[in-house]
């Protein structure tokens, strides 16, 4: 894949977001966020316990930052946003598309534990002063876990009009 933005620089980029969100560096993540932004965020039912605490459908950079910062401010210290098996999923004009695996964990009794995990889509691209995200799409794993092969039949029979 031809890309200017290389692998190195997402991971790093992406790295330095969460760092940044997790430390509660609202300033570092305004610079990390593209004005034209779009931000969703959902569970993978839409429908998990807690949906109201995490879906989001924002459209601006603004929006985009004043939601993250609440989010931020409303959740625990330390919690830990880790951003694994990130690859390139292709280009669209100067945006590069990513994807990979979100694991948060905080530290309940002296002990980390698991919050969340889930995919994230993002695209991202250079700004006048570094990389900035011009979308993100959190999908946090809600639903129990099955066989594979069961989930496949379901995501088949669900795709069958």
């Amino acid at each position: 894949m031809s890309n200017e933005i290389t692998l190195s620089e997402v991971q790093e980029f992406l790295a330095e977001f969460w760092f940044h969100y997790d430390q509660g560096h609202f300033a570092e993540l305004a610079t990390r966020i593209a004005d034209d932004m779009t931000y969703v965020s959902r569970s993978d039912s839409g429908n998990c316990a807690f949906e109201h605490l995490l879906a989001a459908e924002l459209d601006g950079g603004a929006e985009t930052l004043a939601w993250l910062t609440q989010h931020r401010n409303e959740n625990p210290y330390p919690l830990r946003h880790h951003a694994t098996n990130v690859f390139r999923t292709g280009t669209d004009g100067d945006v590069t598309q990513v994807r990979f695996y979100l694991y948060v964990n905080q530290i309940t009794n002296s002990v980390p534990f698991d919050v969340s995990s889930g995919v994230v889509d993002a695209g991202i691209c250079r700004g006048t002063d570094g990389l900035v995200l011009t979308s993100l799409s959190v999908v946090l794993d809600a639903e129990d876990s099955v066989p594979f092969a069961q989930h496949s039949a379901a995501a088949t029979a669900a795709a069958t009009p």
